[in-house]
């Protein structure tokens, strides 16, 4: 039988689960660098501020450890991640239909749509479908795709060049 093992906790080790170490790096409660300390009287300084000795940097030899409230900072760490959370975008692919024989003003309306897509910052797939004999005709596809290339190139940029595949052609641009 084995003993169950220990569960390890998320974030930084605070007082008595620092262990493995005889001296830190102490930062005072008011920011004040103290030096190396031994591990029992930095643990008493908190102790008796009525605060906790946090460990700020584990690989440094000696650690850097804090005193400071616990609570207090693990809370203002959760709110950075959330903040940091907030303000990722994350980029999407929209996709836009075309076909060789699509009419200019459907075409405009299209293109339209790709720009304002390359303006809120995703990428856009635009697919040619090929049907019946329009396969024997690759070449009109193939040059309104450089139309799309031509029109769009002061936003963006080709990430996939014009690529047959099947019975339709895809070409993928990103925002510049």
């Amino acid at each position: 039988m084995r003993a169950a093992p220990v569960p390890t906790k998320d974030g930084p080790r605070a007082n008595r689960d620092i262990r493995g170490v005889r001296e830190v790096q102490l930062i005072d409660d008011t920011g004040q660098n103290r030096g190396i300390v031994p591990f029992f009287d930095a643990l008493k300084i908190a102790e008796d501020a009525g605060l906790d000795l946090v460990e700020i940097a584990p690989n440094s030899t000696p650690p850097v450890c804090k005193v400071l409230d616990y609570g207090r900072f693990k809370f203002l760490e959760q709110k950075k991640a959330a903040e940091a959370r907030k303000k990722q975008k994350t980029v999407e692919v929209k996709e836009i239909k075309l076909r060789p024989g699509i009419d200019d003003h459907d075409y405009g309306v299209k293109m339209k749509a790709v720009r304002r897509f390359f303006e809120e910052g995703d990428k856009v797939k635009i697919t040619l479908r090929f049907r019946g004999r329009e396969m024997a005709h690759q070449d009109i596809g193939l040059k309104l795709l450089d139309r799309v290339k031509a029109e769009m190139a002061d936003v963006s940029k080709v990430e996939a060049e014009p690529a047959l595949e099947g019975r339709q052609m895809i070409m993928v641009m990103a925002p510049r």
